[in-house]
């Protein structure tokens, strides 16, 4: 399975999903690719202190990529591996549309604040257009950095599911220092010691979620 976790807009926690999902399924026992398609490169710069602090290295194999290359090698390195997570920037890139071409899934965090859900719109037309080139994109988006309480966390699910080409999962993860804190020590949540139980829940719901709901659907469209 080839993921891209992407979007139009900074800031809505992208290299953080990205890094933990490649973590995680390393730690099912599946081969795992990260690419770091962002200018950044913070997935990359999270890899390498991975490397440093863990005995057994990241788990992973990470690579950088950018502009049409990230279409021409993933084609010619994704049979090699079990899974393929990108972690692209946030912005509307020729990285990004290469990374569409050829990805099973795009998920998208949204942080529940006007100018964040304002793109949606524009995440909707883009994912259109893309599925132009690929047919089968799932795309699904989900709220990142949720609040607490209040209504909008609600207000920006409703806005999702009223948008065109996008589809919510309701698997919400909090704006929970763990995330932070692990990944300035080149950990996933849910291997933060002391853990954090609400953000080790949230992570892994989002992960199942993303797995089994993609894998049926994949075997329902090879049925």
């Amino acid at each position: 399975m080839i993921i891209t976790v992407g979007g139009i807009k900074g800031g809505s926690g992208k290299t953080t999903v990205s890094t933990n999902l490649a973590v995680l399924r390393a730690v099912e026992g599946r081969d795992v690719l990260l690419v770091d398609a962002d200018d950044q490169e913070t997935a990359s710069d999270f890899t390498m202190l991975r490397n440093e602090q863990q005995t057994d290295g990241a788990g992973y194999t990470s690579i950088k990529l950018s502009g049409a290359a990230v279409r021409t090698e993933l084609q010619r390195l994704a049979p090699k591996y079990d899974d393929v997570v990108i972690d692209t920037g946030g912005r509307d890139t020729t990285s990004q549309r290469a990374a569409l071409t050829v990805s099973d899934v795009l998920l998208v965090p949204f942080v529940p604040r006007s100018f964040d859900v304002w793109t949606l719109e524009k995440v909707s037309q883009l994912v259109g257009e893309m599925r132009a080139a690929n047919p089968n994109l799932q795309a699904y988006a989900f709220i990142n950095r949720a609040d607490p309480r209040g209504q909008d966390n609600a207000e920006a699910e409703e806005v999702i599911t009223e948008t065109d080409e996008l589809s919510l999962i309701q698997t919400p993860l909090g704006a929970r220092k763990a995330f932070g804190n692990a990944a300035a020590h080149g950990l996933a949540v849910t291997e933060l010691k002391p853990q954090d139980a609400k953000a080790t829940h949230e992570m892994l719901t989002l992960y199942r979620h993303l797995f089994d709901v993609t894998t049926t659907s994949k075997k329902a469209v090879g049925a």
